[in-house]
């Protein structure tokens, strides 16, 4: 059966293999549309040999209840017709056997199951035949069913017998808590009758109490006899039951019902009816499968998934149970004094401890190798004896019990009465490590521990018995579990090993990193991105002609898919891409160089060197990575791992910029995110990272002005180039913008060198009569430039700064804040202040302030608007009072000028598109066309283009006119953008252009009344019109002034009902037929449109008003930074004047190659010493922050009673412990009383025997001896024989 089950699987996962490339998720959904697929592969079986038991008084299948084999025990009408005759010919059945006399068929029992009345979710069932391979019901369960992995299997087995209070406790409080700290798996029978209904209602506590997140990681698993099961008829459906209801009686006493509170049932058939221990092989199986598969998401844990073995009590039968796993190399954890089973294992191992036998090798014990001493045997036969006085089979009992006790090392013991339930997953965690001791002798046992701890995520456990300073921890011991907390998003352990010696530096190496991609969780959307990029270059690979042609040569038969194993596994080019299209926008491309990429190479071009270059050795992947820190924290943000990602930003440098980072990256991913939970909290993350880059920035800026501001300027190495401004923007960061500090340095940047206190009127009088700057009437701040220049001057050696931020700037606000001069100018000046301090030669006055007045953005805006006002005046002079006819007759000279003037516009346009920033020609198109004012001016230069050009001809004439005169109300409506600078209108912009997305949901619904109410009336008030024009005007248009109150009643005159006449073109009359109706209708249009519609749209301009207005602070000064960066790179004069800048910068960067230094205002390169320092100062304001934010968090109420909690839970455990030791005080008490009585009442019979002569009184107490004269003859009793 395993063969042809497998092959099924191999045939189906072969043809799942494109869609499983394409991305998509793999489960046995993917492989079979429907549940069909279940009978094809999962059996369950039949007795088919029906042999009548002569020991029973009913006709029944041989049920003959020997140790060792199975029966039926069916009745004659449970057996098919054909079943019943002798398929063994004259041979005698002397007895059942499943493997023999039964036979394997499709199931008919599998779906869902719906336990009526308990009000809980569907569990899931499935009836199996015993020979079922186990590794289809675990693909089965954790692929199609849903159920998480476990990192640990713990299987309760015991008897049907009343289970203890003390036993129920330790279930409830340790065995249940124990699995949902380590996400386990319970599994036992089942059925709700001994220890398996124990262990449901203590999971049936555990889910009332906990929060849906740990109910999923407590996973109750039954395994029972198929033929046990009470009431299994109403499972039975052979195309699956999806739900099948099950009743369960509520009583108080055990019974063979399913437990309503497990997920999952496997129901074992091996043919039998109402027999036990059919399942007990396959069980055994399952649990040594699940043994050897790996923990974590996919199997990326560092350690097999633990199985431990739990015995409550338990009748003799059990001992081969316990024997069998033993042999297997499985654990056992034995309650004593739970019952009479797993009280004689502990007292075997308690008693025979003492006799004459070899200690266990630490090797596994080969059956027969070592004799047991005669002494030992009656030992165990007598313990036997004791718990099992009424079983024949003595003898197999206590070999049963002598091969138990060979395997004693597997086996810890649980003493319930003594030991707290608090510390029962300690007590599993220690059986665990002793296990794996014992089997991995090379193994240390402090790293299989450590390995355990880790995969159970018990950081407590770690902390006290690990990493207490009595250790010496090795990179080497560490490094795979590192691995493990990383995969498994464990960052309370990552914490722990950093602390601990582990170097990042030695750990992460490219090889990890990719290692680390390739481990990403199926359902992530970062996964699904990366793997559309591995399908692209994947398919490049196979369709590159070169080796489609060495494909198909004969002396390389391999598949597309065949070759290095690199070339088909994820990358870190897939990496770079995916932050390429999240980040591209203001970051330069990541691990580009590492690969040895050229950015401004094609797509297909780098794809195929990616190929070559994973086709051969891969140097790169042994090298450790640049940015170590913040390599994981982008790993963690693309995972949306909150608190892993806030641990790797806390270590990670550039605070402010890896903040902004992760927020620009979550929001984007949260764009693309189809799951609104996952969504949210994408959401949330990133205002979080928003908030800790407010507080980094808020804490420098209180520290230093001038370092905070080269902060937000400064050039990132780690983020590709990006300034924090320019990630702020991308995040669009509002909150970050709102700072005072951002908005101080944009001030700066905004008036240049004119102080900032400079009125408005001067500026637009100094605009008209330039002459005005060289008088007092505008204020420069050239005397602190010249003192902010001289300051740089300090000697290199000499350290006037001081790291927590102190008056001393690392780069003075001149680098910052430097006019648009040339570069050697700039270099003289400065060659010039160092000779001679004193008296510094400098540009003319009158050149000197000509610029600083003409170069400042606040200049430049101004101009901007004054001109456009002046060209606004042109274009409507030109529209109403000087448009020519088309030529010759025109256009008029100021039409020229308006033409020429426009020409100059289209070329600062092209400018802004073509020749701004170093990134690629596409993306400088984009960041284009995505701005919205750019779309309205490439609309109004477009319209304006068409308009001139129909104007030119006397057919198109009137059309030309009408185009222009549209395109002056574009051209005003630009306008809008200007004022986006003041404090009051700029927000009301905002306000408007939301108010636009809220007009049309409300045009939406007022369309679909139009259209409903314009059909209706026209049919009903004109019965035959034949007009189109006017049906459409009477349908909608008539309807739409209706809102307005307008009725056109004077259209009722002069009308006709003549036919010939209408369709000539006269006005019919109305119909008088329905006019009742047509009331009707009236009234319910304009009560809908005038009374719910119109104040809907009112509810919503009023919401849509409040919520902008509320942060209307924060909409003013991010909208007030892009209008700043946009006139910031203008040229100084605005057009028509503006050719001449165009001009002068074509000879300055493309003919001279002189670069931009006014660039350095928004972005600006520093290095080695001085970014240092800047990122140390940088560092420790971050660490002051951490420190406050960790100090109010301790400070806070719920932190106070947690530790108060904690305090209280130690003392209570202290005191349990000091009631126990005052209970082991008053047993030895009483130990000693019997002592003393059984030595008193020997003293007094051999005194009143004649076996001894005494010539002294007998030995009193001290107080009745003091007083009695003391004896100086001392002699010994004599004893006669």
């Amino acid at each position: 059966m395993e063969l042809s089950t497998g092959k099924i699987l191999e045939e189906n996962l072969v043809q799942s293999a494109f869609h499983l490339t394409q991305g998509d998720e793999f489960t046995f959904d993917n492989l079979f549309p429907s549940q069909s697929w279940i009978p094809k592969i999962i059996k369950k079986r039949v007795c088919t040999t029906f042999v009548e038991d002569s020991l029973r008084y009913m006709c029944v299948c041989l049920s003959v209840d020997c140790y060792g084999w199975l029966c039926c025990g069916g009745v004659r009408e449970t057996h098919c017709s054909i079943a019943t005759g002798d398929f063994f010919g004259a041979a005698i059945v002397s007895q059942w056997d499943s493997s023999q006399h039964s036979s394997e068929y499709p199931t008919d029992a599998f779906g869902e199951l719906e336990f009526a009345g308990a009000g809980r979710r569907h569990s899931h069932f499935l009836r199996l035949s015993c020979d079922t391979p186990p590794h289809i019901i675990y693909s089965l369960m954790t692929a199609h069913w849903g159920v998480p992995s476990p990192n640990l299997v713990v299987s309760v087995v015991g008897g049907r017998e009343k289970v203890k209070p003390w036993v129920r406790e330790v279930l409830r409080q340790g065995l249940v808590r124990a699995a949902q700290s380590t996400g386990a798996w319970i599994v036992t029978g089942g059925l709700r009758e001994g220890v398996g209904r124990c262990v449901g209602e203590a999971v049936r506590d555990h889910a009332a109490a906990a929060s849906s997140l740990s109910q999923k990681k407590v996973i109750a698993v039954g395994v029972a006899p198929w033929g046990l099961v009470h009431n299994r008829q109403w499972l039975v459906n052979s195309e699956g039951s999806f739900p099948a209801r099950y009743y369960v009686q509520n009583t108080s006493h055990d019974s063979c019902c399913l437990d309503s509170n497990y997920q999952a049932f496997l129901l074992v058939d091996d043919g039998s009816v109402g027999q036990r221990g059919g399942e007990t092989a396959f069980r055994a199986k399952m649990e040594d499968y699940i043994s050897h598969q790996r923990t974590g998401i996919w199997g990326s844990g560092s350690i097999d998934v633990p199985v431990l073995c739990m015995l409550i009590s338990g009748d003799a039968a059990m001992l081969e149970r316990v024997d069998l796993s033993l042999k297997k190399a499985t654990p056992w954890l034995v309650l004593n004094g739970s019952g009479p089973a797993a009280d004689l294992i502990c007292e075997l191992l308690d008693a025979l401890s003492a006799g004459p036998m070899s200690p266990p090798s630490p090797q596994p014990e080969v059956e027969g190798s070592e004799k047991t001493s005669a002494e030992l045997r009656d030992r165990a036969r007598e313990r036997v004896r004791r718990h099992f006085p009424a079983k024949a089979d003595l003898e197999k009992l206590v070999d049963r019990a002598l091969s138990i006790y060979k395997n004693r090392d597997l086996i810890t013991v649980f003493h319930g009465e003594q030991e707290s339930s608090d510390d029962f997953d300690t007590v599993l965690l220690k059986a665990l490590v002793r296990a794996s001791k014992r089997v991995s002798s090379d193994a240390s046992e402090y790293t299989e521990e450590l390995k355990l701890a880790v995969a159970w995520n018990r950081v407590d456990i770690a902390k006290s018995e690990l990493f207490n300073g009595d250790i010496q921890w090795k990179y080497e011991d560490l490094e795979d579990s590192m691995t493990d907390a990383l995969i498994n998003d464990k960052p309370q352990f990552i914490r722990l090993f950093n602390e601990n010696g582990l170097n990042i530096l030695d750990y992460l190496t490219y090889r990890h990193l990719e290692v680390l991609y390739r481990s990403l969780s199926d359902s992530s959307l970062a996964f699904t991105l990366l793997q559309r990029l591995l399908t692209e270059r994947q398919g490049l690979a196979i369709c590159s002609p070169k080796e489609a042609v060495a494909l198909k040569s004969p002396q390389n038969p391999m598949s597309p898919l065949s070759g290095p194993s690199s070339v088909k596994e994820l990358s870190l080019y897939e990496v770079s891409r995916l932050l390429w299209d999240i980040l591209g926008d203001v970051c330069e491309p990541f691990y580009y160089s590492l690969l040895g990429l050229d950015q401004s190479a094609s797509t297909r071009r780098a794809l195929k060197q990616v190929n070559k270059l994973l086709q051969g050795d891969c140097s790169y992947r042994e090298q450790s990575c640049l940015y170590p820190w913040a390599s994981l924290f982008i790993w963690a943000v693309l995972q949306n791992r909150s608190e892993m990602a806030v641990y790797f930003w806390e270590m990670a440098g550039e605070s402010v910029h890896s903040a902004l980072a992760g927020c620009k990256i979550l929001r984007e991913l949260s764009k693309l995110e189809s799951e609104t939970e996952t969504k949210l909290s994408m959401k949330e993350l990133a205002q979080k990272f928003e908030n800790l880059a407010l507080d980094v920035f808020s804490e420098c800026y209180q520290s230093s002005e001038s370092r905070s501001f080269t902060l937000l300027i400064r050039q990132s190495p780690v983020w590709g180039k990006a300034t924090c401004l320019q990630m702020a923007t991308s995040a669009d960061a509002r909150h970050f913008f709102s700072h005072d500090g951002v908005q101080s340095l944009l001030s700066q940047i905004w008036w240049g060198d004119m102080k900032r206190s400079t009125k408005v009127w001067k500026l637009v009088l100094s605009f008209f009569l330039p002459p005005l700057i060289y008088t007092n009437l505008i204020s420069f701040r050239l005397v602190e430039h010249e003192e902010e220049v001289r300051s740089e001057e300090v000697p290199l050696g000499r350290d006037t700064e001081s790291l927590d931020g102190g008056d001393a700037t690392m780069l003075s606000l001149s680098d910052i804040m430097q006019t648009e001069e040339d570069v050697e100018e700039y270099a003289a000046l400065r060659d010039n202040l160092k000779s001679a301090p004193s008296s510094n030669p400098k540009r003319p006055f009158v050149l000197l302030r000509w610029r600083e007045f003409w170069f400042a953005p606040v200049t430049s805006f101004l101009g901007n608007v004054l001109m456009y006002f002046l060209f606004l005046i042109l274009f409507a002079y030109i529209l109403l009072l000087d448009f020519k006819p088309p030529p010759p007759h025109g256009p008029s000279t100021l039409e020229f000028v308006l033409y020429f003037w426009v020409f100059t516009m289209v070329c600062e346009e092209i400018r802004q598109t073509f020749f701004r920033g170093n990134t690629t020609l596409y993306q400088r198109m984009k960041l284009y066309i995505e701005d919205m004012w750019n779309k309205c001016d490439i609309t109004a230069i477009s319209l304006f283009a068409l308009g001139m050009c129909c104007r030119m001809f006397p057919w198109s004439y009137e059309f030309g006119r009408a185009v222009l005169a549209v395109d002056y109300m574009v051209f005003t409506l630009r306008l809008i953008h200007i004022f986006a600078i003041h404090k009051q209108l700029g927000p009301k912009i905002i306000i408007v252009e939301k108010m636009m997305k809220d007009i049309f949901f409300f045009l939406f619904f007022l369309a679909v009344w139009l259209l409903a109410y314009g059909v209706a009336n026209q049919a009903l008030l004109y019965s035959y019109d034949p007009r189109p024009g006017w049906i459409f005007r009477r349908v909608f248009y008539r309807p739409y002034l209706h809102i307005f109150g307008q009725i056109p009643i004077h259209e009722m005159d002069g009308c006709t009902n003549n036919a010939t006449l209408v369709e000539a073109g006269a006005e019919p009359c109305m119909s008088t037929d329905h006019n009742w109706l047509v009331v009707i209708l009236l009234v319910i249009f304009l009560l809908v449109t005038n009374i719910l519609l119109v104040n809907l749209l009112i509810a919503m301009f009023s919401h849509t008003f409040s919520k902008v207005q509320e942060h209307s602070d924060n909409y003013w000064k991010f909208q007030r930074y892009n209008l700043i960066v946009e006139y910031h790179s203008r040229p100084c004069l605005a057009p028509p004047f503006i050719l001449i800048s165009h001009l002068h910068l074509i000879i300055k960067r493309h003919i001279r190659k002189i670069p931009s230094t006014k660039i350095k205002h928004f972005v600006l390169e520093i290095h080695g010493r001085e970014a240092s320092r800047l990122n140390t100062w940088e560092a420790i304001q971050k660490e002051n922050i951490l420190f406050a934010q960790n100090k109010r968090e301790r400070e806070k109420d719920s932190e106070r009673l947690k530790r108060t909690s904690v305090k209280v839970d130690n003392v209570l455990k202290q005191m349990a412990e000091i009631r126990d030791h005052d209970r082991r005080l008053r047993m030895l008490e009483t130990e000693l009383e019997y002592c003393s009585s059984a030595l008193s009442w020997m003293t007094e019979a051999l005194s009143q025997s004649n076996l001894v002569k005494t010539t002294r009184p007998p030995p009193c107490t001290r107080p009745s001896c003091s007083k009695a004269p003391p004896q100086h003859d001392a002699a010994t009793p004599v004893l006669h024989s």
